[in-house]
């Protein structure tokens, strides 16, 4: 009973010293919230997880906004070199005799052409840039792309391309197509419609276990008007002002995968006033239970600044898995006014 109340002082605490509120929902009232089929695309528990861990809630809860310091560490082994054996006898290898030169042939591409990186940026509707990379040396590879701040990771086909659709943060447009080889390329765009829509982004590393939801209007959890990932979006309905739309960039199949979510509403075309509320939300697995998770999310302001807020949540422990953390006010409302 101590225990409890040395936590809910410390998040009372937190809360009025960062603006932050923080809800921990139970297993069973989030699969009421978002239902069962919903959730299946989040992150799975364990089978090693006994059941008992989702029995309860109870675990030492801190949220705290700070600047974000992420750092790798490096494993490498040093192998000894093999002992000189007596027993072993040593030959010479004679030289190899030199290859006979291969003609040339007039049609074949230099390799530097064939291993050439390009990429291309078209504007797509909704202030939307189909962005497309042809990579043919660099085939299953994966590739970080950079815009205006926000980072995710995407992986090549094949034959070395990638095609993936990106909401625009700014009207200049830059994309940064980064592979890991250190080679890689930049395509732009201008997007000059931006300013009829307004985007809120969130992007991790890792199997965090971050969501963005948006309750459009005074819709609940479950509702039409509640846009998140887990969720079927209606493209339609964004292109004439009906409702607003929830992307997730970046493979979560690589390891430890950089993860962006941009909710974007088009308020310059709205049918509708009033204001969408915003959240960040985790759901407490055994993947991430009992450590520090870390944020940011980005926010598009007039004139095309970009605000920008770090977060570093401890989640709690495994005891509390299949429960969710609800972090209000981290990000802004939107107020939409019908146009």
């Amino acid at each position: 009973m101590g225990r409890m109340k040395e936590i809910a002082t410390a998040v009372a605490t937190l809360a009025i010293a960062v603006g932050i509120g923080f809800v921990m929902q139970s297993g069973e009232t989030a699969r009421e919230r978002y239902g069962v089929a919903a959730r299946s695309m989040t992150f799975s528990v364990k089978d090693e997880i006994d059941e008992q861990l989702s029995a309860s809630a109870s675990a030492n809860v801190l949220l705290e906004v700070q600047e974000i310091e992420l750092t790798s560490a490096s494993n490498a082994s040093i192998i000894p070199l093999p002992r000189m054996d007596s027993d072993v006898q040593r030959v010479s290898v004679p030289a190899a005799a030199q290859l006979p030169q291969v003609p040339e042939d007039s049609d074949a591409l230099p390799l530097a052409d064939v291993c050439e990186v390009t990429a291309n940026a078209e504007v797509a509707p909704a202030a939307m840039v189909n962005l497309t990379l042809s990579a043919p040396c660099a085939v299953n590879e994966r590739l970080t792309v950079h815009h205006n701040g926000m980072m995710f990771t995407e992986t090549t086909n094949s034959v070395g391309e990638l095609s993936v659709t990106v909401p625009a943060l700014i009207e200049h447009a830059v994309f940064i197509l980064a592979l890991t080889n250190g080679s890689g390329a930049v395509a732009q765009a201008i997007v000059p419609e931006l300013g009829q829509y307004e985007r809120t982004a969130l992007q991790w590393r890792g199997r965090a276990g971050f969501e963005l939801h948006a309750r459009e209007f005074g819709a609940d959890y479950g509702q039409v008007g509640h846009v998140w990932s887990g969720v079927d979006q209606n493209a339609d309905g964004m292109t004439d002002g009906r409702n607003g739309y929830m992307i997730r960039l970046g493979d979560s199949q690589v390891l430890e995968p950089l993860i962006a979510e941009v909710y974007t509403f088009p308020s310059g075309v709205s049918a509708r006033s009033g204001t969408i509320d915003l959240t960040v939300e985790a759901e407490v697995t055994a993947a991430n239970c009992g450590l520090d998770v870390e944020a940011q999310s980005l926010e598009m302001m007039a004139g095309g600044k970009m605000k920008t807020q770090d977060l570093t949540l401890s989640v709690p422990g495994c005891d509390a898995v299949g429960n969710f953390l609800v972090l209000n006010n981290l990000v802004s409302d939107m107020k939409v006014a019908s146009n």
